[in-house]
């Protein structure tokens, strides 16, 4: 018979690590998924205009318009596709690492738009698309994990 030792902190009670250690592939996939899923919207609003969205034409007018893109289709079209798409697989687990720096990158290009209005997202500033990248990012470092499609299927690169 095998005996446990639980880590014990101050006052002799167990400590956060005892408790919550053996979830760590848990909470990874817990913020992969809510992650993903939270981007997929944004690019439905872009691509086909759900959820109050303009869609992929009037979308395209103000990137060119408004943020100066030459090409104001094609740069909502990809922002869209990235969002919807590479959310999707992030939030799956499929093809982690190349979803992620998809998101990565879309979203320190969308930051650039945002450094003039400071660091706060309340005032349109850059801390939101900046948090938003350096957790895209991570997943990029770590792949998607145990419960992952990647896992499922043995996709490793």
């Amino acid at each position: 018979m095998t005996t446990q030792t639980i880590s014990r902190g101050p006052f002799g009670l167990p400590t956060l690590e005892a408790i919550l250690g053996g979830y760590n592939d848990l909470g990874n996939t817990l913020a992969r998924v809510v992650a993903g899923l939270f981007l997929v919207p944004h690019g439905a609003q872009k691509l086909f205009g759900w959820f109050g969205g303009y869609g992929l034409e009037a979308t395209g007018q103000f990137f060119a318009s408004q943020l100066g893109f030459s090409n104001g289709y094609l740069a909502a079209l990809g922002a869209g596709s990235v969002e919807f798409f590479a959310g999707l697989a992030l939030a799956l687990g499929l093809f982690t690492r190349s979803a992620a720096i998809a998101i990565t990158v879309m979203l320190l290009v969308a930051s650039q738009f945002h450094f003039g209005a400071g660091f706060f997202w309340t005032n349109g500033g850059w801390e939101y698309p900046i948090l938003w990248a350096a957790l895209a990012f991570s997943f990029a470092l770590k792949g998607g994990g145990r419960f992952s499609l990647d896992q499922k299927f043995g996709i490793r690169y």
